[in-house]
């Protein structure tokens, strides 16, 4: 129980001369000292009011102690030596010289002050001066001086210990988000990273976002990571690979943020075909030729596939590594697969083999010792239970040429990686071990991302990022229209004489007007109540991303029941219009489908053309639409995903026709009414 000492302090005065009258000084000798005074609590102060101008410039330089000192539980003397080798949110070395930089400590900070037990020293020294005082006093004189009974002592058990603390740039990240992004490593040094893993297997996922997919792809990943060759469909293909005298390291893709496609699992489970057809077309010539597998499509907040990433990670063991562009999701998927508390899980044959093996090896100790010196390789050898290979820390803590961090000392619920929206937030590879040894997690930090930021205005710059699923409304372009998002994108119909329909998912405000007000108004020539996002430096760098055709055969899809088999059951060959769609990316921020209508005979090709098939369709009479964007840049295109269709607007007609027609009841009930029977009335 800790008590208010300014309170008591009052309390002893009034009763001090009463207490030195009536108690023996034999009982209680405190009572022949001074008048009794609270504890005085000193706080540590600032770093610039106890550090000199030359103990800044080393990190490691002695640092007074400010603190009071407790014979059980005193504060270290050198704080900054106390502290965690690495902020375990962001993974920047720890330092308390540059306030503005990643892996600043205030020492001030209550977090800060219980890791390196301050508090906890001072609130432990108060309570046992307290008890010590009164232990020996009288039960009267307690109940004179208001405390009947002594102050509970503190528990057998020593107090759990204080979380790791994180750096002030990721607790206001955290509670203000507000920070600063970290300049963006190469594939260079992430390839320099992953050839110091201290483990034999090694595997890396390339995490990709669902949003603008796969747009965040890393081009030629697998040549300049010198990475395992993705396994073909060869069934003689090679499983194995090395380079540079081990095992290479094998790599499978995690597409992130998958509720964005869809509201449920099941829907995105339907498109993973089409997914994959995307990646394959994404990866170049090679990429028809590989397989595919080991695709996940991952939601680390509503928890799809997230339980069997984890079971994979368990199970493979070593070095599991996060690769990707800023901003994907890899900090938020590492929390939701690393395998916490999993030092529960006790297998009991393995832990009587264990048992035996250890009991084995110290007779071995006993018997080697007893004849030799030889026993010193043995004693430095601890078998792990269930460990693939054994994993043992870096002793040398401060060696300055190794590009990989020492790892977080493990624990079964470690401090996770921070989660922000701000790109660039990880600094340094964050290395959190499990299973015992088993294996560890490495948070890399993300590449950069050609995205449309630098381009918005500073205060809408999380207006770019998609956070929920979206259900847009339909937009219908007519010739001689466009529709602007946000004022930043603007996308424009070409073919002359048709109609298209929008359907944005993305997080802009879009606005259909007319293509000469569009433009103006993207300039910046022309004054209008429609919010815009758009830096008013960027109003002169609009330019074409380039024309984008609808390539997308959606005629089945869009068909209804003209193309289903429990209805009509046409083909869609057999109908005289087609319906061709494309999806247009925004970097980072999400994608626009674009659907029309055409007539098929429109599009077929000239029968007069030489090794032309009978109704083979002309690519050059695709309905075609041509986007403008600052520098036209961050733009892209992939085979339509037809989403609006899956994860459109509820009570959508298509959700609805799908559902078997309920039979009307009227003549059942008229039957069965009293008065009547079957065929006529009485």
């Amino acid at each position: 129980m800790k008590l208010n000492t300014a309170l008591l302090t009052e309390v002893f005065r009034k009763e001090i001369a009463l207490a030195r009258s009536s108690v023996p000084l034999f009982l209680c000798p405190a009572l022949a000292r001074a008048p009794f005074r609270p504890p005085i609590r000193r706080y540590v102060p600032a770093q610039a009011k106890f550090l000199s101008t030359s103990t800044r410039r080393t990190i490691g330089a002695d640092v007074p102690s400010q603190a009071p000192q407790d014979a059980e539980s005193s504060p270290p003397s050198n704080p900054i030596l106390s502290l965690p080798l690495a902020c375990p949110g962001c993974g920047a070395p720890s330092q308390i010289v540059e306030p503005d930089e990643a892996g600043f400590y205030t020492l001030t900070r209550g977090g800060v002050r219980r890791f390196l037990g301050y508090q906890h020293g001072e609130s432990a020294a108060e309570d046992q001066v307290f008890s010590s005082a009164l232990e020996n006093v009288p039960e009267d004189v307690r109940e004179q001086l208001g405390v009947a009974e002594l102050p509970a002592s503190a528990p057998s058990t020593s107090p759990a210990p204080p979380a790791v603390p994180i750096c002030d740039r990721c607790h206001n990240l955290i509670h203000h988000r507000t920070g600063v992004s970290i300049a963006h490593p190469s594939l260079d040094a992430l390839e320099a990273t992953l050839s110091e893993s201290p483990h034999k297997r090694n595997h890396i996922f390339h995490v990709i976002d669902a949003a603008d997919f796969p747009m965040s792809l890393i081009p030629n990943i697998q040549q300049h990571l010198s990475l395992a060759h993705i396994r073909s469909r060869n069934r003689r293909s090679k499983t194995h690979h090395y380079a540079h005298g081990r095992e290479a390291a094998e790599m499978s893709f995690i597409i992130t943020r998958s509720d964005l496609l869809a509201a449920k699992k099941e829907h995105v489970d339907t498109m993973m075909p089409v997914l994959q057809e995307i990646l394959r077309d994404a990866l170049g010539k090679s990429g028809h030729s590989v397989r595919l597998g080991k695709v996940r499509c991952v939601s680390a907040k509503r928890g799809w596939w997230t339980k069997d990433v984890k079971e994979a990670i368990w199970e493979r063991g070593g070095g599991n590594w996060f690769v990707g562009q800023v901003n994907v999701g890899k900090s938020n998927l590492f929390e939701a697969v690393f395998p916490k508390g999993r030092g529960e899980d006790v297998n009991l044959d393995r832990v009587r083999e264990e048992a035996r093996k250890r009991a084995l090896l110290d007779q071995a100790r006993q018997d080697v010792s007893a004849e030799s010196d030889a026993a010193e390789p043995l004693a430095s050898y601890t078998p792990v239970i269930g460990a693939p290979e054994p994993y043992s820390q870096p002793e040398d803590f401060s060696d300055t040429d190794s590009l990989l961090p020492p790892p977080q000392q493990e624990t079964k619920y470690p401090v996770m990686p921070v989660i922000s929206e701000l790109p660039g937030t990880t600094a340094s590879p964050i290395r959190v071990p499990f299973g015992n040894g088993r294996g560890e997690l490495v948070d890399l930090p993300g590449l950069e991302r050609k995205t449309l930021e630098a381009y918005v205005k500073p205060e809408n710059k999380l207006d770019l990022i998609m956070q929920t699923r979206l259900a847009p409304e339909r937009i219908v372009v007519k010739p001689g229209s466009s529709v602007l998002l946000g004022g930043l994108v603007r996308i424009t119909p070409t073919t002359p004489d048709q109609i298209f329909m929008i359907h944005p998912f993305v997080p802009l405000q879009p606005h259909l007007t007319s293509t000469e007000k569009a433009e103006l108004i993207q300039t910046g020539q022309r004054e209008t109540g429609i919010p815009t996002i758009t830096d008013p430096s960027v109003y002169s760098k609009m330019a074409s991303a380039g024309r984008f055709r609808l390539t997308t055969d959606v005629t089945r899809k869009y068909a209804g029941p003209l193309t289903r088999k429990d209805d009509v059951g046409l083909k869609p060959e057999r109908l005289p219009f087609a319906m061709y769609a494309t999806d247009i990316l925004i970097a980072g921020c999400g994608w626009v489908e674009i659907v029309a209508q055409v007539r098929r005979r429109q599009l077929e090709a000239p029968q007069d053309a030489m090794f032309v098939p009978l109704g083979s369709v002309d690519d050059a009479r695709l309905p075609e639409v041509e986007v403008f964007s600052p520098e036209g840049k961050g733009i892209g295109q992939r085979r339509s995903l037809s989403a609006w269709l899956v994860a459109g607007p509820k009570g959508l007609p298509v959700h609805r026709q799908r559902k078997r027609q309920r039979l009307s009841m009227r003549s059942v009930k008229a039957r069965r009414a009293p008065g009547t029977v079957s065929g006529g009335s009485v």
